[in-house]
């Protein structure tokens, strides 16, 4: 059965406005809990602008459901993983000067760093994920660099989503769909799990959610930015029901 994963990190954006103490991200991954989430996502990004390093102790030490902490592949955010021991790492690109994360991680051209990183996760015993774009080269190199998980990168099926004017049955939605599609059936067929992610928003995300196999979806700033209007709960169990309904 599909599963949501609810991305909290702009939980934090909005305390670190002020730089006081609310709202808390363990409140929200509570209130996110009760709403229906399978599990809990923050990146924890090398210059802080979110989630803080004692938000990623606390909600490792008090989230009753599966944490999934997005990184880069560095030294530094590798020996933090091991630290604090989320259930999985999601290795992702990083960049200091963009809004958000802005395309797939390039893993068959980093596969001898990220082969490292992935065997220093597994070690302590976290499973490794990869972000990346529906390309069948990048699934294949996730395979052989051993990680267990594949993200595709929903982003240009959103945006292709929004120009076509939330037409879900415009070509160039469709031809992204398709992308998605080819790259899960590749990581089911390498035996990793088929998951996706990134700007998916309530009027998008049931074409997605009917894909073949896709077990999981990563879904943060349209959840936060519903749960500002309506509350973190109502916000995820909106977007829950969404899910499983096309997926069913």
């Amino acid at each position: 059965m599909i599963e949501l994963g609810v991305n909290i990190d702009h939980v934090a954006t909005i305390r670190q406005a002020r730089r006081t103490h609310e709202p808390d991200p363990v409140w929200a991954a509570v209130e996110a809990h009760l709403g229906g989430a399978d599990g809990i996502t923050i990146h924890l990004r090398e210059d802080r602008r979110h989630i803080q390093d004692h938000d990623v102790r606390r909600l490792a030490g008090m989230t009753h459901i599966k944490l999934n902490l997005e990184m880069a592949a560095t030294d530094e955010m590798v020996a933090i993983a091991r630290e604090v021991g989320p259930q999985m790492a999601m290795l992702v690109p990083e960049g200091r000067h963009e809004i958000t994360t802005e395309g797939g991680l390039d893993v068959a051209g980093q596969a001898a760093k990220l082969t490292v990183a992935v065997a220093r996760l597994a070690d302590a015993g976290i499973m490794s994920s990869v972000f990346i774009d529906a390309e069948l080269p990048q699934v294949e190199a996730a395979a052989r660099i051993g990680v267990r998980v594949c993200e595709i990168h929903t982003g240009p099926y959103a945006h292709a989503f929004f120009e076509s004017g939330r037409d879900a049955e415009s070509p160039a939605v469709l031809a992204e769909l398709a992308k998605i599609r080819a790259a899960g059936e590749a990581i089911r067929a390498h035996g990793m799990r088929f998951n996706a992610g990134h700007a998916l928003n309530y009027y998008n995300v049931q074409p997605v959610a009917a894909l073949p196999g896709v077990r999981e979806l990563h879904i943060g700033h349209a959840i936060v930015s519903r749960a500002v209007l309506v509350g973190m709960r109502e916000a995820v169990a909106e977007m829950k029901r969404l899910m499983r309904e096309a997926s069913a």
